[in-house]
């Protein structure tokens, strides 16, 4: 189903208010260093910032915590609503919904916390150096894994209904704000945008391979590129953990039988250490490399879904400056100095 309205941005903010008894409502707000995900308050409506590349923060961490007790039951009473989700992160939800959700390992916490969530994803009306979703044919604006689609232009909403839990959210919620069937023209001037977004990105990254180009060039590289590009890494693991589609993890054992799941990430040193001693990611440009296999190389081989959505999260955390794209296209260049 796809039905289009649009309210004003003053009849928008009135909604937000009356849910915030029925959901916990979360939605991107900006301090003075980053964009990212908030618990929002009655006061905070207004701060909401949308159709702006990218929350700090994937949207993988409301369905996967960082941590947490597996010996414990979900609360299935606890109903969220995120708001301003982008495709990149709406995409990353494929290759999720694969290892979480197919039978006959369902993950029963994942899946609670997806029925009980109504994702409103948002249009990227800018982007930022990094973003390259395109690249792997990801739209800038939200196409699939959402329940309404948001953007919001001169002051008014313009909502997109995708799923009946999206349809019924509306009924509930929206349709006494006055909402209005979209004109053609005012729908034209979206699409504008979201033509300039496009455009913006295929020329930011004009020369970066696409995702199955880049998974043959990965496979027919030598080490001297990796040896060179993971001099700067610390083995920190942020380029795992921020990402929106790595979901590595410990499982814990505490007393009492308790097991706790823990976000883990392969750039750690150790990550495969084994019982015996045997380590096959010792060397450090190794597990670099190991990273970008499994992301274009061996996910693809086992999922449906491609491993990374073009959102440049790894970039920006970086603390080592490594930048992949740079990488890809050396590659592609066959450049290694």
């Amino acid at each position: 189903m796809t039905d289009r309205f649009k309210i004003s941005l003053e009849s928008w903010l009135k909604v937000l208010a009356e849910l915030m008894g029925d959901y916990n409502v979360y939605a991107p707000l900006r301090n003075e260093i980053t964009l990212d995900y908030h618990f929002i308050s009655k006061e905070t409506i207004p701060s909401i910032i949308y159709n702006t590349p990218i929350p700090v923060t994937p949207l993988k961490t409301f369905f996967l915590p960082v941590k947490e007790n597996v010996t414990r039951e979900v609360d299935a009473s606890e109903k969220n609503v995120i708001i301003g989700v982008p495709s990149c992160d709406l995409h990353a939800l494929d290759i999720l919904d694969e290892i979480y959700l197919n039978e006959p390992f369902i993950d029963s916490f994942y899946e609670q916390r997806r029925k009980n969530t109504l994702l409103i994803g948002t249009d990227c009306f800018s982007i930022l150096p990094h973003c390259h979703c395109t690249t792997y044919g990801i739209t800038a604006y939200p196409a699939k894994n959402h329940d309404i689609g948001l953007a919001v232009l001169n002051e008014e909403v313009f909502l997109t209904i995708k799923t009946p839990k999206g349809n019924e959210f509306f009924e509930q919620y929206i349709r006494n704000a006055n909402p209005q069937k979209n004109e053609q023209d005012e729908n034209q001037k979206i699409l504008e945008v979201r033509e300039k977004v496009k455009d913006a990105l295929t020329n930011q990254n004009i020369h970066l391979p696409g995702y199955q180009s880049t998974g043959i060039l990965i496979q027919e590289s030598d080490d001297s590129i990796w040896q060179k590009y993971s001099k700067t890494c610390v083995s920190c693991g942020a380029c795992a953990t921020i990402c929106p589609t790595c979901t590595c993890f410990l499982l814990v054992d505490r007393p009492g039988f308790e097991k706790i799941r823990q976000l883990d990430a392969c750039q750690y040193p150790g990550f495969a250490k084994t019982a015996a001693g045997e380590d096959q990611l010792k060397k450090r440009f190794v597990r670099f490399r190991n990273r970008y296999l499994c992301k274009y190389v061996w996910k693809p081989e086992k999922f449906k879904s491609i491993a990374c959505t073009g959102c440049g999260r790894c970039i920006d955390t970086c603390i080592g400056n490594i930048n992949k794209n740079e990488l890809f296209i050396e590659l592609k260049n066959g450049l290694i100095i």
